[in-house]
């Protein structure tokens, strides 16, 4: 039985805290698309590693990219996976997620703001990942900033 996802405070907290690799399905060097501007705040602003993955595997931020997922080379500990994709094309890249989960050590799936698919979602958390949906880490900083302002 599938559940409505509720993204929980406490991983979105931790996911953008740590300073582990941020792979950016989606990311090319169009600067005016959306995951370049968040991709390079991820990077200049919270220190993140980058690695883009589009299918033109183009260099962006000065990082080396990759047609897929399954490219991106053993042994790199990846922390999240950030979906820049329309919802339709989403459970596609979990499910290559999901395959490549221990050969790439990858802790969880953050589906963009507008990027939803439930069923995706129950896949990637059956799979042992965590999973934020329909928010942006730009978005939630403010609030995460702001707690951490607070305590």
């Amino acid at each position: 039985m599938s559940f409505r996802h509720q993204n929980d405070p406490d991983l979105i907290r931790e996911l953008l805290i740590d300073p582990g690799i941020w792979v950016v399905v989606g990311l090319s060097d169009n600067q005016e698309r959306e995951a370049f501007g968040v991709s390079r705040w991820l990077k200049v602003e919270l220190g993140k590693g980058l690695i883009p993955v589009h299918p033109k595997a183009e260099v962006v931020h000065g990082e080396q990219g990759y047609a897929s997922l399954s490219d991106i080379p053993d042994g790199t500990d990846i922390k999240v996976v950030d979906c820049f994709v329309n919802s339709e094309h989403v459970g596609a890249v979990v499910d290559e997620a999901i395959a490549n989960k221990d050969r790439l050590k990858i802790d969880a799936i953050w589906m963009q703001l507008g990027v939803v698919d439930e069923a995706a979602a129950d896949r990637a958390r059956a799979a042992g990942l965590d999973v934020v949906m329909d928010t942006c880490p730009r978005i939630e900083w403010r609030g995460v900033r702001s707690a951490g302002m607070a305590r």
